[in-house]
């Protein structure tokens, strides 16, 4: 019997490999990557736009350099198929929420 079959779990009703599950396990790996560039060049872009000459250049540039990477990063991810695609999506969104979550201090109620 072969080891891949053997290896094979059922999800959903579908055969999943091992092979299949690391990709997607790297997929998501992929997006939590993307998201600290993208999320991280953002927070330094807007430390560093009081002190520039040309905010609006650095700005501009900025968004332009993360776009690019970030575009680049899911076309990629996406030649695996449209369920590595997916996760790597997840893992960029879950990484938003969890800074978002993180930045925000708890409100606290006023009585």
């Amino acid at each position: 019997m072969d080891i891949t079959r053997r290896a094979a779990r059922t999800i959903n009703g579908e055969a999943k490999t091992m092979n299949e599950s690391l990709n997607l396990a790297l997929s998501l790996a992929s997006g939590i990557f993307l998201g600290i560039f993208y999320f991280g060049g953002l927070w330094l872009t807007l430390k560093r736009l009081s002190q520039s000459r040309q905010p609006a250049l650095l700005a501009l540039a900025s968004f332009l350099m993360r776009s690019a990477l970030c575009l680049v990063g899911f076309y990629l991810v996406a030649g695996h198929g449209l369920e590595a695609l997916a996760f790597c999506l997840a893992g960029f969104i879950a990484l938003k929420f969890a800074l978002i979550y993180r930045m925000n201090p708890p409100h606290k109620e006023v009585d």
